[in-house]
């Protein structure tokens, strides 16, 4: 115990000894255009200087950010999910004891394809039948229901580290799975994805996918709204449940796969680290994150109401 106090004191006098003068900030693929653009217009402002920030991942950003404190640990994490309890453990075993977390606004994943192919309507239990490694693995999407197309299965997907590939698996994989299958062997049975060919991971840069798609016109990708919200002219989203995503749709929870999307704060480095506390304000103001702020611009769908952003990690 007095190791782990001592430690952890002088992690403190390093960061006051040697201070970094930019906020760092790792995380999420899909907030990282969100966060692009709050540092930015901070760093616009001559008062402090332009966020660093890196797309790493939400599972990646998270085990930067519980390594510890001190100028060698992100400040920041953004996530396209919630801290999982074993992250919180883990932050808390590194000294990292002091959490905020802030919910950045709402999104919706997007399941699309190029632009030059048709408009199809497709159920969780396709999308499930047509990934899962417990499937009947058909080749083709006609295979499923012989109202989706008449060719081979592809699905580009983002890997097992990101935030949306967690929330695919409990919005998608989950709900489309049979329930005996759900009841015998657990949820994450229902999450494992075929490794015969259809299901093609690809890494934690959303554009690379929608490049692919491009070029690949019979292939389908998974990735966020704003992404496919600013990529219209290339990609066109297909309807879940009959249901159209938009930012009215995801807003009113019609959209049948959508969630939160966050950042959370190491409330250590605050005082220490120029700017923290300024750079949140900024993020979760009304001109940022509310109904008619900037951010809205690139796909961000805002909360009914900012005061419930932000939170204490427990």
């Amino acid at each position: 115990m007095r190791l782990v106090v001592i430690a952890f004191i002088m992690s403190l006098m390093t960061i006051t000894s040697y201070a970094r003068d930019q906020i760092n900030i790792v995380g999420s693929s899909t907030v990282y255009p969100f966060s692009t653009v709050v540092a930015e217009r901070f760093g616009k402002s001559g008062k402090f200087k332009t966020p660093v920030i890196e797309s790493t991942g939400t599972g990646g950003g998270m085990k930067l950010f519980c390594k510890g404190i001190g100028v060698n640990t992100p400040d920041m994490s953004n996530a396209s999910r919630k801290i999982k309890p074993k992250e919180v453990k883990l932050c808390k075993d590194n000294g990292v004891t002091d959490i905020t977390q802030v919910i950045v606004g709402l999104d919706g994943i997007a399941f699309t394809s190029s632009v030059k192919g048709k408009e199809y309507n497709f159920t969780k239990k396709h999308l499930w039948e047509a990934m899962a490694d417990l499937g009947s693995k058909p080749i083709k999407w006609s295979d499923i229901d012989p109202s989706l197309p008449d060719y081979k299965i592809a699905i580009l997907t983002p890997p097992a580290t990101s935030g949306t590939r967690d929330a695919w698996n409990s919005l998608v994989m989950k709900k489309g799975c049979p329930e005996e299958i759900l009841k015998e062997k657990g949820k994450k049975a229902c999450y494992l994805l075929r490794e015969d060919g259809p299901v093609i991971e690809v890494g934690e840069n959303d554009t690379l996918i929608i490049n692919k798609l491009v070029g690949e016109p019979t292939y389908f990708g998974i990735f966020g709204f704003s992404y496919y919200d600013n990529s219209k002219d290339k990609v066109q989203a297909h309807k879940i449940e009959g249901v159209e995503i938009s930012l009215k749709a995801i807003q009113d929870g019609s959209y049948p796969i959508s969630r939160p999307l966050y950042f959370y704060v190491k409330n250590q480095h605050i005082g220490v680290i120029p700017g923290i506390e300024e750079y949140v304000k900024e993020f979760t103001s009304k001109k940022a994150a509310g109904k008619r702020g900037y951010l809205l611009d690139l796909g961000l769908v805002p909360l009914e109401n900012l005061k419930d952003a932000v939170s204490k990690v427990e």
